[in-house]
């Protein structure tokens, strides 16, 4: 992965910056190896709930923020567009920072001419919506599970493992979870709808997932504290997830295998 990957466009969100779950270095080893003509940030990119409670911000942090900043000054159009834990910057809508556009939502048009409406989508969250309270009290319930799922993900690496979400398996896995992704699914799709797009990019619920819903493309980059994933267009206008978690994994496999020399997955990680 020491080649750098050209997309037309790119979307990613939820990186929850300011936490300890934050798989920061798989996310600086992507945005090193991708390039894009625009590059959305669909929320939750920066948490301000964990950091009101305890500060940690460590150096790989800010080397994702200044990477974001370099991109932006190198001719990428980078679009930042505020979800429920970075809401502090929805009072800067319309603003530009460091050539860095924050908007409330966006409307993208692909290569092939399909218009995408993008938004982080937590304003379809009741929880968020009504009842910040207890999504605040669930934010720490999700951060203990994301505890667990590092260091179980530790004794992955140790035995040869690539990168596995637990903590995605065991959500996705539960009913009421799973009735929940389905109601936002079938929610945002409808705003979609309503506003006479052809599809709708959003983050908020932690699941990749591409697919047609009620005659709306449906596309959710995911995140990078559980799948570390982003979703990618080509320069043909052609949608996909792109799994860099499970990527590092193979590189590594290659590098056991003997197929490359461990010199190059150093310089790709």
């Amino acid at each position: 992965m020491t080649a750098i990957n050209r997309y037309r466009s790119i979307w990613i969100s939820d990186t929850h910056l300011g936490t300890r779950g934050c798989k920061v270095d798989f996310l600086l080893d992507f945005l090193r190896h991708n390039e894009s003509d625009y590059l959305y940030l669909v929320g939750d990119i920066v948490d301000g709930w964990a950091l009101k409670r305890s500060w940690y911000w460590s150096q790989p942090h800010n080397d994702v923020v200044q990477k974001i900043l370099r991109k932006a000054r190198k001719g990428t159009r980078v679009i930042y567009i505020p979800g429920n834990h970075d809401e502090f910057a929805r009072d800067y809508v319309d603003l530009l920072f460091g050539g860095i556009t924050v908007a409330e939502r966006a409307v993208h048009r692909t290569a092939d001419g399909r218009r995408l409406l993008v938004m982080h989508g937590d304003e379809f969250d009741g929880v968020v919506a009504c009842h910040k309270w207890l999504a605040v009290l669930g934010s720490r319930s999700y951060e203990c599970a994301l505890a667990l799922n590092h260091w179980f993900n530790h004794i992955r690496r140790k035995l040869g493992y690539p990168y596995w979400s637990l903590s995605a398996y065991l959500k996705h896995k539960v009913k009421n979870a799973v009735q929940f992704i389905h109601n936002f699914e079938q929610a945002v799709s409808a705003e979609a709808a309503r506003c006479k797009v052809d599809g709708i990019v959003c983050g908020h619920i932690h699941k990749a997932e591409i697919r047609e819903i009620d005659g709306v493309l449906y596309c959710n980059d995911g995140d990078w504290v559980e799948s570390c994933t982003a979703l990618a267009e080509t320069v043909e206008g052609k949608l996909e997830i792109v799994h860099w978690g499970y990527l590092l994994g193979e590189m590594r496999d290659l590098v056991r295998s003997g197929a490359i020399g461990a010199r190059e997955t150093a310089a790709a990680e």
